[in-house]
């Protein structure tokens, strides 16, 4: 091959079931291609569709639409090969499919063969397995198609080097959660090592509800080392070579002139990269012109303001202070300072009014007030009624500021400060909360170090601290982690070293709160377990974990 061939990762944000909006991007990246030389694109998978599809797959206009968008970006490709992700209907089964374009036609598809039915993944319930290689020859070089799970286990890869393939091509909507990029890179370089060819694939990138995409595109040497890394959490279209080598085989080029791959981030600036990367999307891809939130003068809502401001711009973010009797003096200083410093816009409404007119109407009922649980939990409604008031008229996305560790736990009250559209902390402990918050401030301060010191708490009765009912959140998080990231009876976490009476008392509180879990707003999902799409219990249940 005397020329190398030139193949471009297009790691792009789409859309689901923005079919046309989709293929516009693609036609884009196929521009961007061009210019830099490109003799091939690779897109990510389902990319017409968006991943995942779900139950719009039911839909035949989306199918159709699909078909049609094919056919245009046939002849699109007519002086530049594409490689597009798309499902597609054959003998009445439905398919997870990679088509080839080229010459103005479908030259080859490819069906996927290795199809992911746990955790987050149900597409068994929606395809069919494929059953075959597809290898491919353009400029020279004999490809082999596959598509995202074909490598996360033994069997496609090498099929495909069975079947002919010099580089092996991968369209990947691989979901991120905290180390998740570098162990991604490990999974392939096994696959790697078992077909003895190079790798390329190109992954998915942005928020779709739950799931975050971190993108982290990368080709890998027939060694398993890495020849280029596409950066997380970003869009981008990188061209790498590939040339045939005195020995015969495929290689991508590298050079000292060459741009290094992206280096993996660390654990606070990757989860804040996914975090303010779900904020944008979901605001953005759901019509919202921004976001408001209640900003009470503590870290969860100080940091939930930092990724708002972060994701959306400060001009579009509302924080709304809505101070009480039981308001600290820190509180209103703390969250007006960051307001001025993020440049959003910054309002102070007292609850009082309201929450007095409450408690007097509901007084032949209930009684005087107190600072009993119906008290309090009063007024965290009288703020949800309030901040919902100005999404409304605002037209801006309310994010709500609860932590992982509170959902677990069901700290946190129902059409209160559970009111909203997105919860960017949802899957966020509140030991790494405080992480993130110092990881903020890295640069200067934006989060005031006070907020982020000071004793954690709701501040719905006289001198509160969460820590009246919750052990420390050091512990809490220890505890949590192992009952729910790693499934551990209650005899498992206690063998960890902690209290068997506050191991079980926080698995009976996780346990009953599953149905305020059911009605929280989603969140970008993080973590090795998040509860709704990955962890799904039921509401009602007799089981025992001990």
């Amino acid at each position: 091959m005397a020329e190398p061939l030139r193949i471009a990762l297009a790691q792009l944000d789409l859309t689901v079931g923005a079919v046309p909006r989709n293929a516009a991007r693609i036609r884009e990246a196929l521009g961007s291609a061009r210019e830099q030389g490109a003799a091939l694109l690779v897109t990510p998978e389902l990319a017409l569709t968006g991943y995942p599809p779900e139950d719009l797959l039911e839909h035949g206009g989306l199918l159709r639409q699909v078909d049609d968008a094919l056919a245009a970006l046939a002849r699109d490709a007519a002086d530049i090969a594409l490689l597009v992700g798309h499902p597609r209907r054959e003998g009445g089964r439905l398919y997870n499919c990679a088509s080839l374009l080229a010459d103005g036609r479908i030259v080859a598809t490819y069906r996927k063969q290795l199809l992911p039915n746990y955790r987050v993944f149900d597409e068994k319930r929606w395809f069919a397995a494929g059953d075959a290689p597809c290898v491919v020859e353009l400029g020279g070089v004999r490809l082999g198609i596959t598509i995202c799970e074909d490598l996360w286990w033994p069997g496609p890869a090498a099929q495909c080097v069975a079947a002919g393939a010099e580089l092996i091509l991968n369209l990947s909507a691989s979901p991120y959660e905290h180390g998740k990029p570098p162990r991604r890179e490990q999974v392939f370089a096994t696959r790697v090592a078992e077909a003895r060819a190079p790798l390329l694939t190109v992954n998915l990138v942005g928020g779709q509800d739950e799931l975050v995409f971190d993108g982290s595109s990368f080709v890998l040497d027939a060694e398993g080392r890495c020849a280029a890394r596409l950066p997380e959490s970003q869009e981008a279209v990188t061209v790498v070579g590939f040339a045939r080598g005195a020995d015969g085989r495929i290689a991508p080029q590298t050079s000292r002139s060459a741009t290094p791959p992206a280096p993996h981030l660390t654990l606070e600036a990757s989860v804040y990269a996914a975090l303010t990367l779900g904020v944008r999307d979901y605001a953005r891809k759901n019509g919202f012109a921004g976001a408001v939130l209640g900003l009470s003068g503590g870290v969860d809502s100080a940091l939930t303001l930092a990724l708002a401001a972060d994701a959306l711009g400060g001009d579009a973010v509302t924080a709304l202070m809505m101070p009480s009797r039981h308001t600290a003096e820190l509180s209103l200083r703390g969250a007006e300072r960051q307001a001025a410093t993020l440049g959003v816009e910054y309002h102070s409404v007292s609850i009082e009014p309201a929450f007095e007119a409450l408690v007097g109407s509901l007084a032949p009922l209930l009684g005087a007030a107190s600072y009993d649980v119906t008290a309090q939990n009063l007024q965290a409604r009288c703020r949800g009624v309030m901040l919902m008031a100005v999404s409304n008229k605002m037209g801006r996305l309310l994010l709500t500021t609860g932590n992982k560790s509170e959902v677990a736990v069901g700290y946190a009250t129902l059409y209160g400060d559970m009111a909203g559209g997105y919860a960017p902390l949802r899957d966020v402990y509140k030991t790494l909360v405080w992480r993130l918050a110092r990881w903020r401030n890295r640069d200067g301060e934006v989060i005031p170090r006070e907020v982020i010191e000071r004793a954690p708490t709701a501040e719905l009765a006289p001198d509160q601290t969460d820590q009246d009912l919750l052990p420390p959140y050091e512990t809490l998080d220890a505890i949590l982690e192992a009952f729910v990231e790693d499934d551990l009876s209650v005899d498992e976490v206690v063998a960890r070293g902690h209290p068997r009476a506050t191991v079980e008392r926080v698995v009976r509180m996780v346990q009953r709160a599953e149905f305020k879990r059911r009605q929280a707003a989603p969140g970008p999902m993080v973590s090795r377990r998040a509860f709704g799409r990955d962890r799904r219990y039921p509401i009602t249940s007799g089981y025992d974990p001990g």
